[in-house]
């Protein structure tokens, strides 16, 4: 991929080397108000094993009902934050890739839904930060926070994806960001809220059939997303989208599920499996419109 002609976005909050971010108010805890402390172990667990958050709107719907850390209440200073575009490689990219996806939807979005697009800001970790929807961790893999806007990246996960799920290539790790900017898109149309509000209100197996619709809509809106960056910038190079097929293949819930505990349970799935989030990605980016995207009213995933 030829990223490196790409504008950098000034959208990007470097937090890499804070340290962990402290001891927190994140998914783990208990606390008034919110969802079992039950049902956010096993996410947690889940979102351990196959390295990417699959309970983020979950933990977000959840947030809204907890109280303000002590930290934030008492108004303790926060450390000194680099903003814009970072000057190191892995950040360089990470910056190119969110520019690029603002010149794509700032075009597309309008062009095809009559939605103007605000961008979302990208914050750089390193081990752990703080979220508008908790605790952030590395382990939690790159997730998007529909309560304060922000895609969240410890990019050390794309040396992750190379160990852990072989998975390689710079648009491999362009689909990862495109994906996140995918559920900002969603909150931009108003679909995560509609969700969050939709999955408070069913049980475990309904919420999980929630959450595999989102999040392959987001696979098909980075689809969308690379069809029209190339079209507009002819930046993507002949083997750029079999590495996405790959990552998306290598983080479906059947595959991780299969290697993780030997066994499939359909019903258990956050993300969808490697055929439905590779068919979606493809989805999106043969069409290139936002509307071929609908998960919620197709008929099969």
């Amino acid at each position: 991929m030829r990223w490196e002609d790409f504008r950098t976005s000034d959208n990007v909050e470097d937090r890499r080397g804070e340290g962990g971010g402290g001891g927190g108010f994140g998914f783990p805890g208990g606390g008034a108000g919110g969802l079992g402390i039950g049902t956010i172990v096993i996410l947690c667990i889940i979102g351990w094993v196959t390295g990417i958050n699959p309970a983020i709107l979950i933990g977000g719907a959840e947030q809204m009902t907890r109280p303000r850390a002590p930290q934030e209440q008492q108004g303790q200073p926060q450390p000194d934050r680099r903003t814009g575009a970072p000057s190191d490689q892995t950040g360089k990219f990470a910056a190119a890739i969110l520019g690029n996806t603002e010149d794509v939807w700032n075009q597309v979005l309008p062009n095809q839904t009559g939605r103007q697009y605000t961008p979302t800001t990208m914050v750089l970790y390193t081990g752990g930060t703080r979220s508008g929807c908790g605790q952030a961790r590395a382990a939690m893999g790159p997730f998007y926070c529909p309560l304060d806007k922000k895609v969240y990246l410890d990019t050390s996960f794309f040396k992750e994806m190379e160990q852990k799920f072989r998975v390689k290539g710079d648009f491999a790790y362009a689909y990862v960001i495109a994906h996140e900017v995918g559920h900002h898109v969603q909150d931009v149309l108003g679909i995560l809220p509609k969700v969050q509000r939709k999955q408070q209100q069913v049980g475990e197996r309904e919420s999980n059939a929630l959450s595999v619709r989102v999040e392959l809509m987001a696979d098909c809106l980075a689809g969308v997303w690379a069809k029209n960056s190339n079209d507009r910038f002819n930046a993507l190079e002949p083997d750029d989208i079999e590495e996405a097929l790959q990552a998306a293949s290598a983080i479906g819930d059947d595959r991780l599920q299969k290697q993780s505990q030997g066994y499939v349970v359909p019903d258990s799935f956050t993300h969808g499996s490697s055929a439905q989030r590779m068919r979606w990605f493809q989805t999106g980016y043969r069409s290139g419109q936002t509307q071929s995207c609908d998960t919620f009213r197709a008929a099969q995933l």
